[in-house]
């Protein structure tokens, strides 16, 4: 008979001959209960009683819950308040994985809205939430129910097995991936401030909407005169594949058996290019339609779909790559490729998209109406020197963004390590 090892793989040094931590269950030890309704028309920014409300544990808190975002001015007396060290999860979620998400409420009196789950029990509520955010997620994530709608009841997440140390060894863990977390806040603070900093120079080193010339300049450039009026047509060619159908069954290939087919899925908020979530299609797919067949210096511009007018600039391509019926290639042929890319971001052309798209069901914009535009540009001169200026910034933003990513990987594997794996097995 074999039975879990309930020991860490790495632990701190005071804490090494203390042996297998305490194995429990969840309903054993702790309350699990519900909060109370709070709606979206009852947040007001000068509320009374800080709130969470479900929704805000997806996009605006991870482990630990130091600053409250919202308020209402709902009477304490209607609502369920939080006690210190409280741990909660969404009982209503898209998928089971995204549901399996945990946060301590490191406050008291802070007033938890329905669909959500409170822990409440005598266990450190940051180890908690480390805890089940990390080696228990997948566990969590399972006992979700439902089809197009994920649920977790306090009756499922009352089974969960769980291990527990000393209170001490508890609270060196969390101090640990807290440092960890707040290292992490640090650095995204520092990415915030460049990609500031990035959009205050774009909308100064270009002309503002009815102005013909920019209102900070390179020395060089200042007495160059006027930025030129073209239709943007004449400085580009745009090219897209023809039809919305996208491809058929017969079409998609597992990575590795085909090219690359990029989808606004692909290209973040920022601008940013990812290749980890890919489509691949056939090669005699991606040969039948040469014209789009992606190079570096391409601007991609989404054209239709909830995302149009988001664009990205190709840097460089992990492989062959093409692009689906929601993309267009701008093509440069008389003007920096860089700055291209840096004028198609910018207010003036996003504000021309936004009032060219047509509505309806799928928003969808004209390649045709987008070669119309009137653009101003200087001379290429002066356009490259703006395209490095802002591709310095650029590489200083994605040199930070590793940075935040190599810290988060860290986060993760320590969070493995930190806590007994259930998997290692002993006689």
């Amino acid at each position: 008979m074999t039975q879990n090892i309930l020991i860490p793989e790495i632990r701190f040094p005071e804490f090494a001959k203390d042996g297998e931590w305490n194995e429990w269950t969840l309903a054993d030890k702790a309350s699990i209960t519900k909060g109370k309704g709070i709606s979206k028309a009852e947040i007001v920014p000068d509320g009374k009683l800080e709130c969470i409300r479900y929704g805000e544990l997806y996009t605006d808190y991870s482990e630990i819950i130091r600053r409250v975002n919202s308020r209402t001015n709902t009477p304490a007396t209607e609502l369920v308040l939080s006690k210190k060290g409280d741990v909660i999860i969404p009982a209503s979620g898209e998928t089971k994985i995204d549901i399996a998400t945990a946060s301590c409420v490191t406050s008291a009196g802070v007033a938890l809205g329905g669909d959500l789950n409170i822990i409440r029990c005598d266990v450190d509520g940051s180890f908690l939430s480390y805890y089940l955010n990390g080696p228990k997620k997948i566990d969590i994530a399972g006992r979700a129910q439902g089809v197009s709608v994920m649920h977790l009841y306090p009756n499922q997440l009352g089974k969960l097995q769980l291990a527990t140390p000393s209170k001490a060894e508890q609270q060196k863990i969390a101090d640990c991936l807290g440092s960890l977390d707040n290292l992490i806040a640090t650095h995204n603070r520092k990415l915030a401030a460049l990609q500031d900093h990035k959009k205050g120079l774009l909308q100064q080193l270009f002309p503002a909407e009815g102005e013909t010339t920019p209102k900070l300049r390179f020395p060089e450039f200042k007495n160059t005169g006027e930025w030129k009026e073209v239709q943007l047509g004449r400085k580009i060619d745009i090219k897209g594949r023809i039809g919305y159908r996208g491809y058929t069954v017969n079409d998609i290939v597992n990575k590795g058996e085909g090219a690359i087919s990029l989808s606004p899925s692909n290209i973040s908020d920022s601008g940013a290019l990812s290749f980890d979530k890919s489509t691949f299609i056939t090669w005699d797919k991606y040969r039948e339609s040469p014209e789009i067949i992606l190079e570096p210096g391409q601007t991609l511009l989404v054209k239709t779909g909830s995302t149009f007018g988001k664009t990205a600039f190709i840097k460089s391509l992990p492989q062959e790559a093409t692009i689906n019926p929601q993309i267009v290639i701008l093509k440069p042929k008389d003007i920096d490729p860089y700055f291209l890319y840096l004028l198609m971001a910018g207010n003036i052309i996003q504000a021309k998209i936004n009032a060219a798209v047509v509505g309806g069901a799928i928003p969808t914009l004209s390649q045709e109406v987008v070669s119309k535009f009137k653009i101003r540009i200087p001379p290429t001169t002066e356009q490259k020197r703006i395209a490095e200026c802002l591709s310095e910034i650029d590489m200083l933003v994605s040199s930070q963004a590793e940075k935040i990513s190599g810290l988060k990987e860290h986060k993760k594997g320590l969070m493995q390590q930190l806590f007994p794996n259930p998997d290692l097995k002993k006689p």
